[in-house]
């Protein structure tokens, strides 16, 4: 018997392989697969693109770049940073800007500039992970491109390119 060695490596934006599902004793058509520093490279700064999906809870991929606009959301959502450096800032928002049906999934766009008490906010680095807590605006800043996953409920912004972004075969 002998040992097999792995050696992991983690991608990033300016360095990654095109990934691919390795079917042992199966068939790849059973099977998607996507590559979020692809969806990145590909990507305008911060579109919300879908790359994994489970009823109506979704990864999105964002290529961080920038400033984004300011966003809020009616439940939490997780921001994990997979390469780069990004800044999130975070407003508790007023009432008035708040989103209203506390049923609606995804985040929106706060409507002109964000008012209420600021919270701070978070430096991200790869591997880092921010909660957005709900009703509070936030904002991201990236100095450099880079590469940020959230974790999040489908909406209004998620952009689907299933077609685009998975390998099917």
């Amino acid at each position: 018997m002998s040992a097999t060695t792995y050696q992991t490596r983690f991608g990033s934006l300016s360095s990654y392989e095109k990934g691919s599902v390795q079917p042992i004793d199966d068939d790849v058509k059973h099977y998607a697969f996507s590559n979020c520093f692809e969806i990145a490279n590909g990507a305008k700064p911060y579109e919300k693109v879908v790359f994994g999906q489970n009823q109506i809870y979704v990864l999105e991929c964002l290529r961080a770049e920038g400033e984004s606009p300011w966003y809020t959301c009616a439940h939490d959502e997780f921001a994990l940073v997979m390469d780069g450096e990004v800044e999130v800032h975070l407003v508790q928002l007023d009432a008035k800007q708040t989103v209203k049906d506390v049923e609606k999934n995804g985040a929106v766009l706060v409507q002109g500039a964000p008012s209420g008490r600021k919270m701070g906010w978070m430096k991200l680095r790869r591997g880092h992970q921010g909660i957005l807590p709900k009703n509070t605006a936030y904002q991201f800043r990236s100095a450099r491109p880079g590469v940020v996953i959230l974790q999040t409920c489908k909406g209004d912004l998620s952009i689907e390119r299933w077609s685009d972004v998975c390998q099917s075969a």
